[in-house]
């Protein structure tokens, strides 16, 4: 029996690392300002990790718009593969060219991952562990991650392109 009201739990949930790097660099802030030598310094650098954690926290929680969509996305060995009720899809992160935001799809908005053959997986913005997807992005050369929080936040009216892989070096 819970005491919490799920409505609530599911706020505190998505907040879950902001409010970590917020208790983490109180914590820090304490021990800095009220100790001294070796538990100062270690209270300093505490802070600092906390203001960071809270940092990236703020970003994941600007990016999750919900799990409550249809399908499943899962993130394994550089792969992600998206299970839908009607679709699905698999593509690799190394292969990848194309992110794309399709606002237009129904009932949610989907993120279009386009591979190096051509294929196109489309998973929906609130598809359960659609989260994942922050950390698979975040790892593309060249992504604005700013840029892709804010066309997901501004609800454009047509497909916008959020990364582009563009022509690959050799050297």
């Amino acid at each position: 029996m819970s005491f919490i009201r799920p409505e609530l739990k599911q706020k505190f949930w998505r907040w879950r690392e902001v409010l970590l790097g917020v208790f983490i660099a109180c914590c820090g802030m304490l021990w800095a300002v009220t100790e001294s030598g070796v538990l100062a310094a270690i209270g300093t650098s505490l802070a600092i990790v906390g203001a960071l954690i809270t940092f990236a926290g703020f970003q994941r929680t600007r990016f999750r718009v919900g799990s409550d969509g249809p399908g499943v996305v899962t993130v394994d060995e550089r792969q992600v593969t998206y299970y839908g009720p009607l679709d699905g899809g698999s593509v690799s992160i190394d292969s990848l060219v194309r992110v794309e935001l399709d606002p237009a799809a129904k009932p949610h908005a989907v993120w279009a991952l386009t591979d190096s053959t051509g294929l196109t997986v489309e998973i929906p913005t609130q598809a359960r562990n659609a989260e994942m997807l922050f950390d698979v992005f975040s790892a593309l050369d060249g992504i604005r991650t700013e840029n892709m929080l804010a066309q997901l936040r501004s609800n454009p009216t047509e497909r916008v392109r959020i990364w582009d892989a563009g022509r690959r070096r050799l050297h």
